[in-house]
Formats: C-alpha cells, sequence, structure tokens
C-alpha cells in the first residue's frame, strides 16, 4: 500500500490535488500536510477513507523531515516557489522520496535542475513543474513532437483564469514576482530574456481569443517552458504569454506593480511603519471583490492553449491543444495535472532518476491515457465537468481547419 503526503493541501491547488488523489487507487494512505492544521484536520474528517492531517512549516527543515516520514511520494504545492521549493526538495532529496511539484518560478526552477546529480545519487525520481503551466503544457509540446509532426518549429504557449472564490498573498506575491524579473523567451533559436515593463517586453503583448473564455490581452510570462523545452526538443521558438481575468483586475495588479509598490521595504507614514507590499495586497484584494461584481463576472473560468507548428508530410501543420473549463480554473486547472504527476508517479511512468521536467521524462501519450482513469476516479470528489473543453485543433498550410482526436 503507498503513501503519498500533499504539502500545502488545503490550499486551493493542493486541495484539489488531495481529493483527485483519495479517488483513486494508487495510494491507500492521503497525507494532508499544511501550516493550517486545523483546516487539515476538517478537510481529512470529510474526505476520510485513508485521509490524515499533519502540520508542518514549510521553512523548517524539522518540520518537513516530520511530516514526510514513511512516504512514497511527495506532492509539493506550496508557493511561492521561488521561496519554498528550495527548502522542500532539500529534505526531500535528504529523505530519498520520490518528489512531485507545481513549480512555475522560472528562477529557482534553474536553480533546483542543477540539483539533478545529487538526486541520481540518492536514487530519487522528482518531476518539477507539474501543473497546468507549466506541465500539461510540456507534456503536448512533447506529444506534438513525437506524434503529431515530423519537424516542430514553434510552441506557444498562452493562458488565462480568473473567477476563484478566493485569491491569497502568495498569488498575488508570484504575480508581482513575474512582473519584476527578467523574462525568458527562446527566440530564433537562442534564449533571450526581455522586461516586462521595458520595450522589448511590452512588443511580445497580444491578443488572443481562447475558446469558452474569449479574447484577452497578454502578457510575457517568466514560466521555465521557454527554458527547459528546447533542451529536450529541437526547435526555434518557444514564448509563454498570460494574464488573469477579468482584465481591470489584472490592469489594477500590472499598475500598482509599476509604481514599485510592491517594494517590503517599510516607509514612515505619520509615524508608523508601513511596508507598501502589505498596503498593496490588502488594497488589491479588496478591489477584486469590487470588480468581479461590477464586471458581473460570474463562475470562475480558464483556457490553457498549446500552439506547435511545424512540418507534417513536406508541408506545414499547425495543431492547438485548448484546455478550457467555464467551471474551473487555478485550482483544478494546476491540481488535477499535479495529482496525475503523483499518480504517473507510483506507477511507474517517470523512469528515470533526477530532477526533471514533464518532456524530459513522461512518455505523453502514457500520460494522456491516464485522463480517463482520473476523470473516473474524480467523480466522487471533484465538480462535473473535470477537464470540460479539451479541444484539438489541427490547421494545414492553406488555413483549413479540423478538430482531431488524440
Amino acid at each position: 500500500m503507498a503513501k503519498v503526503t500533499v504539502l500545502g493541501g488545503c490550499g486551493a491547488v493542493g486541495s484539489v490535488a488531495v481529493r483527485t488523489l483519495v479517488g483513486h487507487p494508487a495510494f491507500s494512505d492521503v497525507v494532508i500536510a499544511d501550516y493550517n492544521s486545523e483546516k487539515a484536520e476538517h478537510m481529512a474528517a470529510e474526505l476520510g477513507n485513508g485521509t490524515t492531517a499533519a502540520f508542518f512549516d514549510a521553512y523548517d527543515p524539522k518540520s518537513i523531515s516530520k511530516v514526510i516520514q514513511g512516504s512514497d511520494v511527495v506532492l509539493n504545492c506550496v508557493g511561492p516557489f521561488y521561496s519554498t521549493v528550495k527548502p522542500i526538495l532539500e529534505v526531500v532529496l535528504e529523505a530519498g522520496i520520490n518528489y512531485v511539484d507545481v513549480c512555475d518560478d522560472v528562477d529557482v526552477t534553474l536553480e533546483i535542475l542543477d540539483w539533478d546529480d545529487r538526486a541520481k545519487e540518492k536514487g530519487v525520481k522528482a518531476l518539477i513543474g507539474m501543473g497546468s503551466s507549466p506541465g500539461v503544457t510540456n507534456i503536448l509540446a512533447r506529444l506534438a513532437a513525437d506524434s503529431l509532426l515530423d519537424r516542430v518549429d514553434e510552441i506557444d504557449i498562452f493562458h488565462t483564469h480568473g473567477g476563484e472564490a478566493v485569491e491569497g498573498e502568495g498569488v498575488i506575491e508570484h504575480r508581482f514576482h513575474c512582473m519584476s524579473i527578467d523574462i525568458p523567451m527562446f527566440l530564433d533559436g537562442k534564449l533571450q530574456h526581455v522586461k516586462y515593463f521595458e520595450e522589448d517586453g511590452i512588443a511580445l503583448r497580444e491578443r488572443f481569443t481562447f475558446p469558452q473564455v474569449g479574447e484577452t490581452l497578454l502578457y510575457p510570462y517568466p514560466h521555465p517552458e521557454q527554458i527547459t523545452i528546447p533542451k529536450y526538443i529541437p526547435l526555434k521558438h518557444v514564448t509563454n504569454k498570460g494574464s488573469v481575468l477579468p482584465e481591470p483586475y489584472y490592469n489594477l495588479i500590472r499598475d500598482i506593480c509599476a509604481l514599485g509598490l510592491q517594494d517590503k521595504e517599510p516607509v514612515n507614514v505619520k509615524g508608523q511603519s508601513i511596508r507598501p507590499y502589505d498596503f498593496s495586497i490588502a488594497y488589491i484584494i479588496r478591489e477584486r471583490d469590487r470588480i468581479l461584481k461590477e464586471t458581473n463576472f460570474g463562475a470562475q473560468r480558464g483556457c490553457v492553449t498549446v500552439i506547435a507548428k511545424g512540418e507534417k508530410d513536406g508541408g506545414y501543420m499547425e495543431y492547438r491543444f485548448h484546455m478550457a473549463s467555464t467551471s474551473q480554473a487555478l485550482g483544478e486547472g494546476t491540481g488535477i495535472p499535479a495529482a496525475m504527476g503523483a499518480i504517473a508517479m507510483q506507477q511507474g511512468m517517470v523512469r528515470k532518476t533526477g530532477v526533471m521536467p514533464p518532456e524530459a521524462c513522461i512518455d505523453a501519450t502514457e500520460f494522456i491515457n491516464l485522463l480517463p482513469e482520473i476523470m473516473k476516479a474524480d467523480e466522487s470528489s471533484q465538480k462535473e465537468g473535470a477537464f470540460e473543453g479539451f479541444l484539438v485543433e489541427q490547421i494545414d498550410g492553406e488555413g483549413n481547419i479540423s478538430t482531431i482526436d488524440l
């Protein structure tokens, strides 16, 4: 019987992963590990079926070590990853336990990829970035390269989501981080870096129409795919662009960051020491509720699109993979693939040791074949409509569009 420990199991992403794992036979024991131990206990009591709760602190190595003891797989859903993933993975490697995370911060991804030899020495399989983007996006790029195109030239990744019931500080802080660091883009066969607020970053903004979600303005995003995909798939171009819905809400975060109000250095305001960051977080959370009401936004929704362009049978061919939902967003879109990554790990689909992104170690066809299994397991624990709106379009050199089944 196998045991999986989900770190951050009460969060928007972790809770979905937990519910998906509880409904699947790969694991008999699911541990919900969270700083909010009371919430974890309530969730475990609700789910039952071999589910237990445990306290842990992502920044305390002793706490991490204690909570992961006896695990076959550790699934890390604790953000922001640029500050949490290294202390957690350090302990997991030392313990010799297989590991999966949904890390989408490109800077720390580069750092932990350098731990590949350490993981191999410990015999550990560490699958990193196994969410939506990165994660499913990488696997779809691999599928296009291995099964659909004779040659891949370009991969473009677009994503948007919004309307989740709750949006916490960690999510907003992550957006500040994404807008503040150099953003990698693989262009003309070379890795380049652009800045979000400067001319090179502004030039890459574009509007895209997502099925079921609609048109939105997308911005350069510093996700890891632009760095990892070219390492494992020969091609000339990889970009990643995204946004958050509704647009006025995303614009608010963008403008606050542009003013430097994400700064954590305290300033003196009428005799009180206040961090601009703390004010900004509180203000954004308050304004989000107002904007959602004023725009009549409705239910949460989101979409991820992967566009693969290249050659097939001597001519141009393009595939567009759309994963759209009008009932789900960040939690489901990231949490379900994360659970699938843990299941794939336990079922032996990750065959190499080391620290690896999905396209380096998962067979795309095997992973996609997991979908019916996961959706069946999900029936008792998820809202109806999981993975709704999965659409694959084929576009030839003359612009003819056809829908295909994988």
